[in-house]
């Protein structure tokens, strides 16, 4: 199963667009699909997480800002993990 990771962020922010570019990059050795959420259209969002941006959600974990590559690529994998041993949790238990 791919893992389903949502990115909080918001238009001309840089380190937004950075993590967005570096989790692109991380496509090949951690498939994900990415969704991007413009906290600007949702005042909820906005008080939740404008000074937190860019925040990415993966599993039931956040992580905010700074976002650097080791940081990403350790929260896919983690995610990956957990998502594998809940699938064999549910297999055993069918």
């Amino acid at each position: 199963m791919r893992l389903h990771a949502t990115l909080y962020m918001k238009a001309e922010c840089h380190l937004c667009e950075a993590t967005r570019a570096d989790l692109e990059r991380l496509q090949k050795r951690h498939p994900h699909t990415l969704e991007l959420v413009d906290i600007t259209t949702d005042q909820e969002l906005l008080r939740r997480y404008g000074e937190r941006i860019p925040v990415l959600q993966v599993g039931a974990d956040e992580y905010a800002a700074p976002l650097g590559p080791a940081v990403l690529e350790r929260a896919l994998r983690q995610a990956a993990t957990e998502q594998a041993q809940a699938s064999e949790r549910r297999a055993r238990h069918g």
